[in-house]
C-alpha cells in the first residue's frame, strides 16, 4: 500500500522559508514522477511544482517560480519542497502527490496516490 507523508509546515513570518519534506513507502519511488499542490480554504487544489522520476525536469506554477524549489532523493523515497521568500498568499495546505501517468503534471487528476497535508501560515 502506498503512503504519503508530508512533514515541516508552520507558522512563519512573510519573507522567511520553510522546507517540506514527502516520504513515501513506495518500493519502486524512483518510478514515479512526484508533485506538490496546495489547498487554502474555499479554493480549488492547485499546483505548484513538480519533478520527474529522475529529477532531471522540474515544473513550477508562475506564482511559486524563483521561490520554491522542488528535489527529490530516490535512495531515500522522499521528495522535498524548499520555500523561500514566503508571502501570506502562500498560506494553505500543502500535498504531495505521486503519479505513473503520462499526462500534465500540472493536473492534479493526473496523479494516483495523494499525501494528508501539512499545513503552511505565513504571517504579514
Amino acid at each position: 500500500q502506498v503512503q504519503l507523508v508530508e512533514t515541516g509546515g508552520g507558522l512563519v513570518q512573510a519573507g522567511g522559508s520553510l522546507r517540506l519534506s514527502c516520504a513515501a513507502s513506495i518500493r519502486t519511488f524512483s518510478y514515479y514522477d512526484m508533485g506538490w499542490f496546495r489547498q487554502a480554504p474555499g479554493k480549488e487544489r492547485e499546483f505548484v511544482a513538480a519533478i520527474t522520476w529522475s529529477g532531471g525536469t522540474s515544473y513550477y506554477a508562475d506564482s511559486v517560480k524563483g521561490r520554491f524549489t522542488i528535489s527529490r532523493d530516490n535512495a531515500k523515497n522522499t521528495v522535498y519542497l524548499q520555500m523561500n521568500s514566503l508571502k501570506p498568499d502562500d498560506t494553505a495546505a500543502y500535498y504531495c502527490a505521486a503519479r505513473r501517468s503520462s499526462g500534465s503534471y500540472y493536473n492534479k487528476n493526473e496523479y494516483d496516490y495523494w499525501g494528508q497535508g501539512t499545513q503552511v501560515t505565513v504571517s504579514s
